[in-house]
Protein backbone atom coordinates (compact mmCIF):
# COMPACT_ATOMS: atom_id res chain seq x y z
CA UNK A 1 0.00 0.00 0.00
CA UNK A 2 1.34 3.48 -0.83
CA UNK A 3 0.64 6.66 1.12
CA UNK A 4 0.83 10.39 0.74
CA UNK A 5 3.34 12.08 3.03
CA UNK A 6 0.85 14.90 3.67
CA UNK A 7 -1.42 12.37 5.36
CA UNK A 8 1.17 11.50 8.02
CA UNK A 9 1.76 15.06 9.27
CA UNK A 10 0.57 15.51 12.85
CA UNK A 11 0.58 18.24 15.51
CA UNK A 12 2.58 17.80 18.75
CA UNK A 13 -0.57 18.07 20.92
CA UNK A 14 -2.26 15.14 19.20
CA UNK A 15 -2.34 11.82 21.03
CA UNK A 16 -0.44 8.57 20.64
CA UNK A 17 -3.76 6.88 19.86
CA UNK A 18 -4.28 9.22 16.89
CA UNK A 19 -0.74 8.51 15.68
CA UNK A 20 -1.40 4.79 15.88
CA UNK A 21 -4.56 5.21 13.79
CA UNK A 22 -2.66 7.17 11.13
CA UNK A 23 0.14 4.59 10.97
CA UNK A 24 -2.37 1.74 10.65
CA UNK A 25 -4.49 3.57 8.07
CA UNK A 26 -1.60 4.80 5.93
CA UNK A 27 0.66 1.76 6.44
CA UNK A 28 3.46 4.27 6.81
CA UNK A 29 5.24 2.94 9.94
CA UNK A 30 5.99 6.58 10.83
CA UNK A 31 4.31 9.94 11.44
CA UNK A 32 5.96 13.37 11.19
CA UNK A 33 5.31 15.92 13.91
CA UNK A 34 5.21 19.49 12.58
CA UNK A 35 4.18 22.97 13.68
CA UNK A 36 1.58 25.07 11.87
CA UNK A 37 4.19 26.16 9.28
CA UNK A 38 5.14 22.48 8.69
CA UNK A 39 8.56 22.85 10.33
CA UNK A 40 9.71 19.40 11.39
CA UNK A 41 9.62 19.01 15.18
CA UNK A 42 10.10 15.26 15.45
CA UNK A 43 9.06 11.80 14.29
CA UNK A 44 7.30 8.85 15.82
CA UNK A 45 7.71 5.33 14.45
CA UNK A 46 5.69 2.23 15.24
CA UNK A 47 8.67 1.17 17.39
CA UNK A 48 8.39 4.39 19.42
CA UNK A 49 4.72 3.60 20.07
CA UNK A 50 5.55 0.09 21.29
CA UNK A 51 8.21 1.46 23.63
CA UNK A 52 5.79 4.07 24.98
CA UNK A 53 3.22 1.40 25.75
CA UNK A 54 5.83 -0.79 27.46
CA UNK A 55 6.70 2.23 29.64
CA UNK A 56 3.02 2.53 30.64
CA UNK A 57 2.60 5.98 29.08
CA UNK A 58 -0.83 5.12 27.67
CA UNK A 59 -2.39 5.98 24.32
CA UNK A 60 -3.64 9.41 25.41
CA UNK A 61 -0.18 10.88 25.95
CA UNK A 62 0.69 13.84 23.72
CA UNK A 63 3.04 13.17 20.82
CA UNK A 64 5.37 15.88 22.10
CA UNK A 65 6.11 13.61 25.07
CA UNK A 66 7.10 10.63 22.96
CA UNK A 67 8.54 11.91 19.69
CA UNK A 68 12.17 11.74 18.64
CA UNK A 69 13.14 15.42 18.56
CA UNK A 70 16.42 14.86 16.69
CA UNK A 71 15.37 12.85 13.66
CA UNK A 72 17.66 12.18 10.72
CA UNK A 73 16.41 14.13 7.73
CA UNK A 74 17.59 15.05 4.22
CA UNK A 75 17.59 18.29 2.31
CA UNK A 76 15.72 18.53 -0.98
CA UNK A 77 17.92 17.35 -3.85
CA UNK A 78 19.94 14.85 -1.81
CA UNK A 79 21.20 12.19 -4.28
CA UNK A 80 19.45 8.85 -4.23
CA UNK A 81 22.70 7.02 -3.45
CA UNK A 82 23.28 9.20 -0.38
CA UNK A 83 19.72 8.56 0.87
CA UNK A 84 20.23 4.82 0.56
CA UNK A 85 23.60 4.98 2.33
CA UNK A 86 22.20 7.04 5.20
CA UNK A 87 19.17 4.80 5.77
CA UNK A 88 21.24 1.62 5.60
CA UNK A 89 23.93 2.96 7.94
CA UNK A 90 21.40 4.25 10.48
CA UNK A 91 19.10 1.25 10.17
CA UNK A 92 16.02 3.34 9.35
CA UNK A 93 13.32 2.66 6.77
CA UNK A 94 12.38 6.24 5.93
CA UNK A 95 13.76 9.75 6.04
CA UNK A 96 11.90 13.09 6.04
CA UNK A 97 12.83 15.47 3.22
CA UNK A 98 13.00 19.13 4.21
CA UNK A 99 13.64 22.55 2.70
CA UNK A 100 14.85 25.12 5.25
CA UNK A 101 13.43 22.98 8.02
CA UNK A 102 9.97 22.57 6.47
CA UNK A 103 8.76 19.10 5.50
CA UNK A 104 8.34 18.68 1.73
CA UNK A 105 8.32 14.89 1.46
CA UNK A 106 9.28 11.51 2.84
CA UNK A 107 11.64 9.05 1.19
CA UNK A 108 11.39 5.38 2.09
CA UNK A 109 14.11 2.81 1.61
CA UNK A 110 11.71 0.62 -0.33
CA UNK A 111 10.94 3.45 -2.73
CA UNK A 112 14.53 4.55 -3.41
CA UNK A 113 15.65 0.94 -3.91
CA UNK A 114 12.87 0.21 -6.38
CA UNK A 115 13.99 0.35 -9.99
CA UNK A 116 11.73 2.34 -12.31
CA UNK A 117 10.80 0.86 -15.67
CA UNK A 118 10.24 2.80 -18.87
CA UNK A 119 8.72 1.47 -22.07
CA UNK A 120 9.97 4.47 -24.05
CA UNK A 121 12.22 3.52 -26.96
CA UNK A 122 15.86 4.63 -26.86
CA UNK A 123 17.61 5.30 -30.18
CA UNK A 124 21.42 5.25 -30.10
CA UNK A 125 23.24 6.75 -33.09
CA UNK A 126 26.29 4.64 -33.92
CA UNK A 127 26.82 5.04 -37.66
CA UNK A 128 29.54 7.71 -37.79
CA UNK A 129 32.99 7.26 -39.30
CA UNK A 130 34.97 8.82 -36.44
CA UNK A 131 37.29 10.52 -38.90
CA UNK A 132 38.92 12.75 -36.29
CA UNK A 133 39.93 9.69 -34.25
CA UNK A 134 41.92 7.99 -37.00
CA UNK A 135 43.92 5.78 -37.01
CA UNK A 136 41.94 4.29 -34.07
CA UNK A 137 38.81 4.14 -36.24
CA UNK A 138 40.46 2.71 -39.37
CA UNK A 139 39.33 -0.76 -38.36
CA UNK A 140 36.81 -0.02 -35.61
CA UNK A 141 33.65 2.12 -35.51
CA UNK A 142 34.03 4.98 -33.04
CA UNK A 143 31.27 3.80 -30.63
CA UNK A 144 33.13 0.49 -30.31
CA UNK A 145 36.42 2.06 -29.16
CA UNK A 146 37.35 0.89 -25.69
CA UNK A 147 37.05 3.38 -22.85
CA UNK A 148 38.00 1.70 -19.62
CA UNK A 149 37.33 -1.96 -20.18
CA UNK A 150 34.38 -1.79 -22.56
CA UNK A 151 33.21 -0.06 -25.76
CA UNK A 152 31.86 3.49 -25.44
CA UNK A 153 28.47 2.33 -26.73
CA UNK A 154 28.22 -0.38 -24.08
CA UNK A 155 28.77 2.19 -21.34
CA UNK A 156 26.01 4.31 -22.89
CA UNK A 157 23.66 1.32 -23.13
CA UNK A 158 24.29 0.24 -19.55
CA UNK A 159 23.59 3.73 -18.23
CA UNK A 160 20.13 3.54 -19.83
CA UNK A 161 19.58 0.00 -18.54
CA UNK A 162 20.47 1.14 -15.03
CA UNK A 163 17.91 3.95 -15.37
CA UNK A 164 15.15 1.44 -16.24
CA UNK A 165 15.00 1.46 -20.06
CA UNK A 166 14.79 -1.77 -22.00
CA UNK A 167 13.72 -1.05 -25.61
CA UNK A 168 16.68 -0.05 -27.77
CA UNK A 169 17.31 0.75 -31.41
CA UNK A 170 20.84 1.27 -32.72
CA UNK A 171 21.57 2.99 -36.03
CA UNK A 172 24.59 1.65 -37.93
CA UNK A 173 26.51 2.44 -41.09
CA UNK A 174 30.30 2.14 -40.70
CA UNK A 175 31.40 -1.44 -39.89
CA UNK A 176 27.95 -2.44 -38.61
CA UNK A 177 28.92 -6.08 -38.15
CA UNK A 178 31.20 -5.23 -35.21
CA UNK A 179 28.35 -3.50 -33.38
CA UNK A 180 25.78 -6.21 -34.08
CA UNK A 181 28.17 -8.99 -33.16
CA UNK A 182 28.97 -7.39 -29.80
CA UNK A 183 25.44 -6.43 -28.73
CA UNK A 184 23.34 -9.10 -30.45
CA UNK A 185 19.68 -8.94 -29.47
CA UNK A 186 20.47 -7.34 -26.09
CA UNK A 187 19.58 -10.41 -24.02
CA UNK A 188 22.98 -10.26 -22.29
CA UNK A 189 21.75 -7.09 -20.57
CA UNK A 190 18.12 -8.19 -20.24
CA UNK A 191 16.91 -5.77 -22.92
CA UNK A 192 15.73 -5.84 -26.54
CA UNK A 193 17.88 -4.35 -29.30
CA UNK A 194 16.94 -3.82 -32.95
CA UNK A 195 19.20 -2.35 -35.60
CA UNK A 196 18.50 0.36 -38.14
CA UNK A 197 21.06 0.32 -40.96
CA UNK A 198 21.79 3.39 -43.04
CA UNK A 199 22.90 2.34 -46.53
CA UNK A 200 24.28 5.87 -46.95
CA UNK A 201 24.84 8.42 -44.16
CA UNK A 202 21.57 10.19 -43.30
CA UNK A 203 22.86 12.81 -40.85
CA UNK A 204 22.06 12.90 -37.16
CA UNK A 205 18.30 12.88 -37.69
CA UNK A 206 17.63 10.96 -40.88
CA UNK A 207 17.67 7.55 -39.20
CA UNK A 208 14.40 8.47 -37.45
CA UNK A 209 12.73 7.84 -40.79
CA UNK A 210 14.06 4.26 -40.81
CA UNK A 211 12.60 3.19 -37.48
CA UNK A 212 10.32 0.17 -37.91
CA UNK A 213 6.55 0.56 -37.95
CA UNK A 214 6.40 -2.02 -35.15
CA UNK A 215 8.02 0.41 -32.71
CA UNK A 216 5.69 1.97 -30.15
CA UNK A 217 4.43 5.28 -31.49
CA UNK A 218 2.53 6.46 -28.43
CA UNK A 219 5.51 7.37 -26.26
CA UNK A 220 8.33 9.92 -26.54
CA UNK A 221 11.65 8.54 -27.76
CA UNK A 222 15.10 9.37 -26.38
CA UNK A 223 17.72 9.84 -29.08
CA UNK A 224 21.40 10.06 -28.18
CA UNK A 225 24.72 10.06 -29.95
CA UNK A 226 26.55 6.82 -29.24
CA UNK A 227 29.87 8.53 -28.51
CA UNK A 228 28.79 10.67 -25.53
CA UNK A 229 29.70 9.82 -21.95
CA UNK A 230 27.37 11.39 -19.42
CA UNK A 231 25.83 10.97 -15.98
CA UNK A 232 22.64 12.81 -16.97
CA UNK A 233 19.48 11.64 -15.20
CA UNK A 234 17.52 10.15 -18.10
CA UNK A 235 14.41 9.60 -15.98
CA UNK A 236 14.39 13.28 -14.96
CA UNK A 237 14.94 14.31 -18.59
CA UNK A 238 11.94 12.28 -19.70
CA UNK A 239 9.86 13.62 -16.81
CA UNK A 240 10.75 17.21 -17.78
CA UNK A 241 9.72 16.58 -21.39
CA UNK A 242 6.38 15.06 -20.43
CA UNK A 243 5.57 17.56 -17.66
CA UNK A 244 5.98 20.43 -20.10
CA UNK A 245 4.08 18.79 -22.96
CA UNK A 246 7.07 19.37 -25.26
CA UNK A 247 7.17 18.46 -28.92
CA UNK A 248 10.92 17.95 -28.55
CA UNK A 249 13.53 18.54 -25.86
CA UNK A 250 17.23 19.12 -26.49
CA UNK A 251 19.81 18.64 -23.77
CA UNK A 252 22.17 21.60 -23.66
CA UNK A 253 25.46 22.24 -21.93
CA UNK A 254 26.86 25.61 -20.88
CA UNK A 255 30.03 26.47 -22.78
CA UNK A 256 32.39 29.26 -21.82
CA UNK A 257 34.72 31.06 -24.18
CA UNK A 258 37.19 33.70 -23.06
CA UNK A 259 38.13 36.27 -25.68
CA UNK A 260 41.95 36.55 -25.39
CA UNK A 261 41.99 40.32 -25.93
CA UNK A 262 40.52 43.43 -24.40
CA UNK A 263 37.18 44.19 -26.07
CA UNK A 264 36.50 47.82 -26.96
CA UNK A 265 33.03 49.28 -27.41
CA UNK A 266 32.45 52.67 -28.93
CA UNK A 267 30.22 55.17 -30.66
CA UNK A 268 31.93 56.50 -33.75
CA UNK A 269 35.53 57.19 -32.75
CA UNK A 270 34.68 57.60 -29.05
CA UNK A 271 35.39 54.70 -26.70
CA UNK A 272 32.45 54.03 -24.38
CA UNK A 273 33.61 50.88 -22.60
CA UNK A 274 36.56 48.52 -22.31
CA UNK A 275 36.33 44.94 -21.03
CA UNK A 276 39.55 42.99 -20.54
CA UNK A 277 39.38 39.40 -21.84
CA UNK A 278 35.63 38.94 -21.25
CA UNK A 279 34.09 35.50 -20.83
CA UNK A 280 31.12 34.70 -23.03
CA UNK A 281 28.73 31.92 -22.14
CA UNK A 282 26.55 29.91 -24.50
CA UNK A 283 24.35 26.85 -24.41
CA UNK A 284 25.60 24.17 -26.82
CA UNK A 285 23.86 21.08 -28.17
CA UNK A 286 24.73 18.04 -26.00
CA UNK A 287 23.62 15.42 -28.55
CA UNK A 288 20.76 14.06 -26.41
CA UNK A 289 17.11 14.59 -27.37
CA UNK A 290 13.60 13.55 -26.43
CA UNK A 291 11.19 13.65 -29.35
CA UNK A 292 7.45 13.09 -29.61
CA UNK A 293 5.98 10.54 -32.02
CA UNK A 294 4.94 13.48 -34.24
CA UNK A 295 8.58 14.49 -34.67
CA UNK A 296 9.50 10.95 -35.71
CA UNK A 297 6.68 10.89 -38.25
CA UNK A 298 7.88 14.19 -39.71
CA UNK A 299 11.12 12.63 -41.00
CA UNK A 300 10.63 10.97 -44.43
CA UNK A 301 12.00 7.50 -45.20
CA UNK A 302 15.67 7.44 -46.23
CA UNK A 303 15.92 11.24 -46.03
CA UNK A 304 19.19 12.92 -45.06
CA UNK A 305 18.71 15.52 -42.31
CA UNK A 306 20.44 16.61 -39.10
CA UNK A 307 18.62 16.88 -35.77
CA UNK A 308 19.04 20.67 -35.46
CA UNK A 309 17.27 21.01 -38.82
CA UNK A 310 14.49 18.70 -37.67
CA UNK A 311 13.96 20.89 -34.61
CA UNK A 312 14.15 24.10 -36.63
CA UNK A 313 11.32 22.78 -38.79
CA UNK A 314 9.24 22.06 -35.66
CA UNK A 315 9.95 25.55 -34.30
CA UNK A 316 8.85 27.04 -37.64
CA UNK A 317 5.52 25.24 -37.12
CA UNK A 318 5.22 26.88 -33.68
CA UNK A 319 5.79 23.63 -31.80
CA UNK A 320 7.21 23.63 -28.28
CA UNK A 321 10.89 22.75 -28.58
CA UNK A 322 12.52 23.04 -25.15
CA UNK A 323 16.04 22.88 -23.78
CA UNK A 324 17.10 20.86 -20.74
CA UNK A 325 20.36 22.16 -19.22
CA UNK A 326 22.55 19.37 -17.92
CA UNK A 327 24.98 20.03 -15.09
CA UNK A 328 26.12 16.44 -14.69
CA UNK A 329 29.27 15.05 -16.27
CA UNK A 330 29.21 15.16 -20.08
CA UNK A 331 31.91 14.46 -22.67
CA UNK A 332 31.56 14.23 -26.44
CA UNK A 333 34.35 11.91 -27.57
CA UNK A 334 35.04 13.54 -30.91
CA UNK A 335 38.78 14.18 -30.86
CA UNK A 336 41.86 12.37 -29.62
CA UNK A 337 42.24 14.56 -26.53
CA UNK A 338 38.58 13.82 -25.63
CA UNK A 339 39.29 10.10 -26.00
CA UNK A 340 42.32 10.32 -23.74
CA UNK A 341 40.39 12.36 -21.18
CA UNK A 342 37.61 9.76 -21.18
CA UNK A 343 40.14 7.05 -20.26
CA UNK A 344 40.96 9.00 -17.09
CA UNK A 345 37.42 10.15 -16.26
CA UNK A 346 35.81 6.73 -16.59
CA UNK A 347 37.57 5.49 -13.45
CA UNK A 348 36.39 8.30 -11.19
CA UNK A 349 32.84 8.18 -12.59
CA UNK A 350 32.24 4.55 -11.67
CA UNK A 351 31.11 3.83 -15.24
CA UNK A 352 34.00 1.63 -16.34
Amino acid sequence: MSFSWQEILMAPEQSLREALEVINTQASRVVLIVDKQTHLLGVITDGDIRRALLNNLGLEVALSEVMNTSPICAEVGTPKEQLIETMEQKGILSIPVVRQGKVVGLQTLKHVLSKPKFDNPVFLMAGGFGTRLRPLTDHCPKPMLQVGNKPILETVLKSFVKAGFSNFYISTHYMPEQIEEHFGDGSQWGVEIEYVHEESPLGTGGALGLLPKSMRRDLPLILMNGDVLTKVDFARLLEFHCENGADATMCVREYEYQIPYGVIEGEGSRITDMVEKPIQRFFVNAGIYVVSPEVISSVPFNHRIDMPTVLEQRIAKDKDVLMFPIHEYWLDIGRMDDFNRAQVDIRSLGMG
